[in-house]
């Protein structure tokens, strides 16, 4: 996907791109390879299947939610930045926060943010399953791509999302861990919304959108004991 093709799919999900927006991402494209030749970042690094699998693919979250009503947004496991540091390029009044347990990456992302001239974005160094604990109910939307079974991001993230806000995790195919989630949902105040399911342009390879609406407060605790979960850091 060249960037003409990114900004013409950008225009038919109704996600408008302004020149400075192009530039940013092309800029987070450039330190994204240099910094990969340090740490490893990702394993795509051919231009296209950036633009293609990282940062078109960052973008659909739009499809589940429209994000110019949002104010918060919170990216667990955000790796390289995926989706939270695109989403904050094309949706620039969103305050973001990224979580990840590596400091090396949360070196590269305030990187790119002091780089990229972003403004109300934080990369915080933390295992997602503490970040939850000390953040409850703190944001309108949580989404977290590719990180770990469905189950256990339910545990970290549902918690940290306001009453009417929502858990969006975004992966390849959903459909086999819904089922051993819905117990998990129900004792957290969850709700599955809806499940939308498409493909990327090109390759078309599936992915998935799981929408699961907060429709209470939360429990003060986690329905498992916090030192279980502790053993699966994210």
């Amino acid at each position: 996907m060249n960037q003409d093709r990114f900004i013409e799919e950008l225009e038919k999900i109704n996600i408008k791109i302004n020149q400075q927006q192009i530039q940013q991402l092309h800029r987070y494209y450039e330190l994204l390879i240099e910094w990969n030749q340090k740490i490893n970042l990702t394993g795509i690094t051919q231009e296209d299947q950036v633009y293609l699998k990282h940062f078109f693919d960052s973008a659909t979250l739009y499809k589940a939610i429209q994000l110019e009503n949002i104010e918060t947004l919170c990216d667990v496991g955000t790796g390289a930045g995926f989706p939270g540091i695109v989403l904050k390029i094309l949706f620039p009044h969103l305050k973001v926060t990224l979580v990840d347990s590596l400091n090396k990456r949360i070196q590269f992302l305030n990187l790119v943010i002091h780089e990229l001239g972003l403004n109300d974005i934080t990369a915080i160094h933390a295992r997602a399953e503490e970040f939850a604990h000390n953040h409850i109910e703190q944001f309108d939307i949580v989404t977290a791509r590719a990180v770990a079974p469905l189950n256990i991001l339910v545990e970290y993230c549902l918690p940290m999302v306001e009453k009417n806000g929502y858990f969006i995790p975004m992966k390849a195919n959903l459909n086999d861990e819904i089922e051993n989630s819905k117990h998990a949902i129900h004792l957290l105040n969850g709700k599955i919304d809806h499940l939308l399911e498409f493909t990327l342009p090109i390759e078309n390879s599936h992915r998935s959108l799981l929408s699961i609406k907060k429709v209470s407060s939360s429990p003060t605790k986690y329905p498992r004991k916090y030192a279980e979960i502790k053993k699966r850091p994210l």
